[in-house]
This record gives structure tokens, C-alpha cells and sequence, in this order.
């Protein structure tokens, strides 16, 4: 009868750190249950190494074995003995106390790596040695190779989220403002960048950087640099100041960005090549900027308002007076005119021609909408003049109602742009048009309402076709800005190529392929049925494919995406191991390099969405997307797996191949939507040769049985 084996005991190896040639690597049995200072202690007696204390155990890459992931040790690992944290922090301590600029530099390096480690930073913390890297930064005296290695530690020390950014005194502050301003090295200023970030969003002392730090040396940064890390900094730190400013500090650093030499400058950092990072904080800006015209989508409009009643008149004298020039009646006059005025604002399309302003009291779109039909026809006059004349002169059921439809067209352009929502943590698209003019909403509004126009007389619509054209309107919208038009001007040349015709081409080809694999004939029906499974195959093995291709996840810490930390997840071949490890944002590491493992065996179950540990963090903020997933092992001591999937289609295709690893259902809407295609195609591709032939939707009756079977053949 073979042994049983004990599931607390793993075989793995382990290195000497030093790769000395006397120290051959060790083969041992790892015993789950054994204190990890008895485990050190035997190594340290094999190898004949004096003072166990000394030492620790650790990972094929920079963290250290503790009694909290020791599980994560699995079978085939290779771990270090290298010094302890405590005998680490140290050394290095007292080098950069007393050790010369070489020695400070060597140890500096070391220090770099190894403060990415949360058991190495805690320990040199709990020493001091943050306040000792502190006072190097702020030491005027300072090698320029050794400030650039202090800061990029201090920035890995304080990621770990161990230490308040309160902490810090405007000295330190300042001399971070002071690397910015001056002439340092690429390296120290994006380190100094990143610092400062944090500090406007974490600290209570954002207001000295909000004031020494001004949008013209940011700009002058993204011009100048020429590291991406550098130009990527400047605008996390943009974003910062631009969500901790008030209302009005807001419409200052906007109106600043959207005059044109600010606007050449933020186009310079877009790039085809551009990391996933920048991709993002450049969502962020765009989110952030077209959020500025939620306080007027949500504002109603005021009858007392004079403003806006100035406005609603001029749109009047615009279009019905040649030089747009109100003369002052006597009260006889206005009594005269007021029946002619009602009629214009019914010409101009209102609701209410008798009180315009009656319109804009539905939110959103609020008085945006007004706000943007003035900017129509105050820059775009001929235009303006063209749409509301061209409908006056037609037959009441075939005009096209310019403030009706300018008030719905600018409601639907702010829920294809969000406008309103907070930037979500995996956002990353952007339209770059919107970098191109000093009103980028204005003026796509100004394309979209000449569009709508042309498509309402493209259907010979009515009023009552009011939400057909709106359907048409967005879907020609939506089609335009699919691969994010350069400018305006690409922009409104793409649209222009998909006219109501075109529209209404690509529909019927959709509903044709639709209608054909929706087919309720019985034969096809039993061949559906039929041929069900064989689908469900392909599909369980397109996923499997796509997990052993991995995907690269952000990583995440407290409920906040930590920037430029990847981890990546792939599935063995064998489909019998899940490997996982970090990696930085364009490599694929080889499953060699994934020094992780959860075999799927060890797999109890999968939670998604709100039901996840970590999304506990995530639900406080705003329009977050519900995209996470854990994976939650056998073992109640090992902790769970974690994934914030970067988008929808990432989270379907991983929760699907978890299930069918797992043998459950894949219950994704892609998945559904996979099957239908595939099925689809699968049903036209078998009754080729039934071209031509009309299919029943029933089969045929059968016929009545005859009256006898006295059967008579003439020979």
C-alpha cells in the first residue's frame, strides 16, 4: 500500500544568495507546519553558516518568506537564504551613515530594490531609515547619483501605504518643488513629481504645492522632457491639482489648457506608441475637463435669469433680423411684435413658443443646451441661419425642430461622453479631437446638429419620428468616434460617410445575418440542437486558450490602482496550473518567470463582483465598473486570488475559463453572444447546398392512410 502523502510538506530547493561555489544548493522537504527559524536553522547547519538569526528566506525575486505567505511555497520552488530584513536595514544603514559616496551609492541601489518588499520596508521604517533617507533628499550638499536613488526609495517606502504623507514638512516639500523648477536630471524630477502627486492627494499640505507648483511649469515639463515616465508624472500631478481645486480654479486650469500653444503641448505626449499608463491619465484630464459642463447640464433654467433670456433672443434676432441688431419698441411696438415673436421661437423649434426658457428646465441637459446652441449660431452664423430657415420653409409635418432637437442632441452627447461621471481606475479612452479646440464640446455639437439635420431630411422624418432620427443620430455618432479621430475635422469627415443610406445599409445586413440563424424551422431547430454541444466545445476551448495566453492585470492596494505595477496570469498548458507573478508593462513573461502557482485542483470556487473580499474597497467610488474576480483556494489559510479585470471583455473571457476549469457553466453575456455567432454561422454553412430551396417551418402532414392496402401491380 503506497504512503500517504502529507499535504502540509513540499519539496523545494534553496540558493545561498551568493551563489558561492562551496554552498551547493540544498533539496529539502518543506514542512508547513515547521517554524520558519527551525528551517533556516537547519539550512544554515547544512551550509555550516554561524548566527541563523541572521538569515531569511527569500522568493525567486524580491520578497521575503514570512509566516504570512509561506504558503504560497509550492512544490518546484527555488527560494534564497539571504541576510535577514533586520541585518539588511542595518548594513545598509550604516553605510549611508558613515560609508563613503561609492559605498552610499552601492547600498542606495540595493535599497531600491528591495523597498518594493512590504516586510524589508516595515522593518527599515521601524529603524528610521525613511527619516534618514528623508534628510538625504533635503541635504542641499547632495551627489546628484545619490538624491536620484534616495528618491526613487522614498517613493518605494511610501507606496507601501505604512506611513502618512502628513508627515513630511514643508522643507522636504519644497526641496521636491525646487528639483521641478530647477534643471535636475530626468530621473530626480519624475521621482519629485510623483512625490508631489501623492502629496496633493494624500496630505493636508497640498495647498504649498497647489501654490508653488503652477500649470506653466507642468507644461513646460511635457514640452521639454524627453522621458515619457517624466511627461506621464506631470500630468498624474495635473490631475491631482485639477480634482483638489475648487470650482473656479477649475475653469481657470481648463480655459489655460484649451488655448492653443497649452493645447499643442498636451498633443506632443499622444503618441500611437503610447503605455497604457499615459493612455489613462490622459482619460483622466478629458474626464476631468468635460466634467466642468456638468454644474450647467444639471442646472435648470432660471425665468429670472436675464442672461439667458438675452441668449433665447438673440437666437431669435440671429435668425430673423439681417443684421442681428434688437431695436428698442415703445410698449405699442412690443404688443405689435409679440405675436411675431411667438411665431419665430415656434420656427425656431421650441416647445413652448410662448416661454422659450420653459424648454430648458428639464436636466440634463439643463442650460448646457443653450449654451450650446448660441455657440452655434454666434460662430457658425450661415450655418445657424441655413437649419432654421430650411425648416420654416417646409411643410409642418417635415420640419425639423432646431431647439427640440438641439436640447435632445446635446442630452444624448452627454451619455455617449459620461459627462458628469467620475474618471473610473481602468478608463484609458480618450478622444484626442478634444485636445484640439479651446470648446471641444461646443464644437462637436455644432458638427452633430448639421448632421442631425441632413439625416432628418435623409428620412422625410415627422415629428413623430422623433426618436427613429435620434437612434440614427447616435449610431452615426457612435460609428464616428470608434478608433478616436485625430481632430474635429477627421471627426466631421467620418461622420459625413455614414448617411442615413448607410445606416440603414449596415442595419438590414445585421438584421438579414440575425434573421437567418433565428430561424424557427423545426429541421433547423433540431439542428441547432444538434450541434449545441460542439459549440459549447469550441468555446470552452477558445477560453482555455486565451488563460494559457495570460493577460496582464493592474495591481491594486487599498482599493487604488498603484501606477506602473503589472502582475501576469496564465494558464498551464496541461490546464492543471495557474501561474502568477509581477512583470512591467510590455513584457509577456514565459511561465518559467511566473514563480507562483495555484493548481486549479486547489481551486474551491470563484467569487465575482461585489461578492469579491477586495471590492469591498471599490464600492465607495463613483461609476466603478463591477470587474472583479477571486479565485478562492481549498485551503482557509491561503489567501485568495485576486483580479480587477481592465475591461469587460478581459473579465468575461477569464470568469468563463475559470468555470470551465472548474466545470460550471460559462454564464458570461459574451459568452452568450459567441454562441449565437458561432451558431449562426455554423447553421449557413451547413445548408449551402439548401440554396434556393424554401425551408418549412413545419414538416410536411402526413397523408391519410388509404381506404385498404389491396395493392394491385400490373406485370
Amino acid at each position: 500500500m503506497p504512503a500517504i502523502k502529507d499535504s502540509h510538506i513540499v519539496k523545494i530547493a534553496v540558493e545561498y544568495v551568493d551563489n558561492t561555489p562551496q554552498m551547493y544548493p540544498q533539496l529539502i522537504e518543506f514542512d508547513q507546519r515547521q517554524p520558519l527559524g527551525a528551517i533556516i536553522q537547519n539550512l544554515c547547519s547544512s551550509w555550516g553558516i554561524p548566527d541563523a538569526e541572521s538569515y531569511a528566506l527569500q522568493f525567486d525575486g524580491i520578497n521575503y518568506v514570512t509566516e504570512k505567505n509561506r504558503n504560497e511555497v509550492k512544490n518546484g520552488t527555488v527560494l534564497k537564504l539571504r541576510f535577514s530584513p533586520s541585518k539588511t536595514t542595518n548594513d545598509i544603514l550604516e553605510k549611508l551613515r558613515s560609508g563613503t559616496e561609492d559605498e552610499k551609492v552601492a547600498e542606495l541601489k540595493e535599497l531600491q530594490v528591495l523597498s518594493a518588499d512590504n516586510t524589508f520596508a516595515l522593518e527599515f521604517i521601524k529603524e528610521q531609515g525613511l527619516r534618514l533617507i528623508i534628510a538625504l533628499i533635503e541635504d542641499g550638499q547632495c551627489e546628484e547619483r545619490i538624491l536620484e536613488l534616495a528618491l526613487c526609495s522614498f517613493v518605494q517606502l511610501m507606496e507601501h501605504g505604512t506611513i502618512s504623507w502628513d508627515i513630511l514638512e514643508p522643507s522636504f516639500i519644497m526641496r521636491n518643488v525646487a528639483f521641478i523648477n530647477g534643471s535636475s536630471k530626468p530621473e530626480i524630477i519624475q521621482s519629485a513629481l510623483s512625490i508631489l502627486e501623492n502629496i496633493v492627494q494624500s496630505s493636508n499640505k497640498y495647498a504649498l504645492v497647489e501654490k508653488e507648483i503652477t500649470l506653466e511649469t507642468l507644461l513646460k515639463l511635457l514640452r521639454d522632457a524627453t522621458r515619457t515616465q517624466v511627461q506621464q508624472n506631470a500630468i498624474a500631478l495635473l490631475n491631482a491639482l485639477f480634482i483638489k481645486a475648487d470650482d473656479g480654479k477649475r475653469r481657470m486650469l481648463a480655459a489655460t489648457l484649451g488655448s492653443k500653444q497649452y493645447r499643442s503641448v498636451i498633443n506632443s505626449v499622444i503618441t500611437p506608441t503610447m503605455g497604457a499608463e499615459m493612455a489613462h491619465q490622459l482619460y483622466v484630464l478629458q474626464t476631468l475637463t468635460l466634467g466642468l459642463l456638468e454644474q450647467r447640464m444639471k442646472t435648470a433654467m432660471d425665468v429670472q435669469d436675464q442672461d439667458a433670456q438675452e441668449k433665447i433672443k438673440e437666437l431669435r434676432r440671429i435668425a430673423f433680423e439681417a443684421d442681428g441688431i434688437e431695436p428698442m419698441p415703445d410698449v405699442t411696438a412690443r404688443r405689435q411684435h409679440g405675436s411675431s415673436y411667438s411665431s419665430h421661437y415656434k420656427k425656431l423649434g421650441f416647445k413652448c413658443d410662448i416661454n422659450p426658457a420653459q424648454d430648458f428646465f428639464e436636466t440634463p441637459p439643463g442650460t448646457l443646451a443653450l449654451d450650446c446652441m448660441i455657440y452655434f449660431a454666434r460662430n457658425y452664423t450661415q450655418s445657424y441661419t441655413k437649419v432654421v430657415h430650411e425648416n420654416s420653409c417646409r411643410a409642418d409635418e417635415h420640419e425639423c425642430p432646431f431647439g427640440r432637437t438641439s436640447i435632445e442632441l446635446v442630452k444624448v452627447l452627454c451619455d455617449i461622453f459620461r459627462i458628469g461621471e467620475s474618471p473610473s481606475e481602468q478608463g484609458q479612452e480618450f478622444y484626442p479631437m478634444f485636445f484640439t479646440h479651446d470648446h471641444p464640446f461646443e464644437e462637436f455639437f455644432c458638427i452633430c446638429i448639421v448632421v442631425l439635420n441632413k439625416t432628418w431630411k435623409d428620412m422625410r422624418a415627422t415629428t413623430e419620428d422623433f426618436v427613429k432620427v435620434f437612434s440614427v443620430v447616435r449610431e452615426q455618432i457612435v460609428r464616428s468616434i470608434v478608433g478616436r479621430p485625430a481632430s474635429l475635422e477627421d471627426f466631421k469627415a467620418k461622420i459625413h460617410t455614414f448617411t442615413y443610406n448607410t445606416i440603414t445599409t449596415l442595419r438590414q445586413q445585421e438584421r438579414t445575418s440575425r434573421e437567418e440563424c433565428e430561424s424557427t424551422a423545426s429541421a433547423i431547430v433540431s439542428l441547432k440542437k444538434k450541434i449545441t454541444p460542439e459549440i459549447r466545445a469550441l468555446i470552452k476551448e477558445q477560453r482555455l486558450g486565451y488563460l494559457i495566453v495570460g493577460t496582464r492585470f493592474c495591481k491594486y492596494s487599498g482599493g487604488k490602482r498603484e501606477r506602473d505595477k503589472y502582475w501576469y496570469v496564465r494558464l498551464s498548458p496541461n490546464h492543471k496550473v495557474i501561474h502568477y507573478g509581477d512583470c512591467d508593462e510590455k513584457t509577456v513573461p514565459t511561465l518559467e518567470e511566473l514563480s507562483n502557482k495555484l493548481p486549479v485542483i486547489d481551486i474551491r470556487q470563484m467569487l465575482v463582483g461585489k461578492e469579491c473580499p477586495h471590492m469591498k474597497e471599490m464600492r465607495s467610488k463613483k461609476a466603478s465598473t463591477p470587474l472583479g474576480f477571486s479565485l478562492v483556494p481549498e485551503s482557509s489559510e491561503q489567501p485568495t486570488l485576486d483580479f480587477i479585470a481592465p475591461d469587460e471583455a478581459t473579465f468575461n473571457y477569464w470568469t468563463d475559463g475559470i468555470n470551465a476549469l472548474l466545470g460550471q457553466p460559462m454564464t458570461s453575456k459574451q459568452q452568450e453572444e459567441d454562441f449565437e455567432t458561432l451558431l449562426s454561422m455554423e447553421i449557413k454553412l451547413r445548408l449551402l447546398d439548401t440554396e434556393g430551396v424554401d425551408i418549412s417551418k413545419d414538416p410536411p402532414a402526413i397523408p391519410p392512410e388509404p381506404e385498404n392496402y389491396d395493392f394491385c401491380f400490373d406485370s
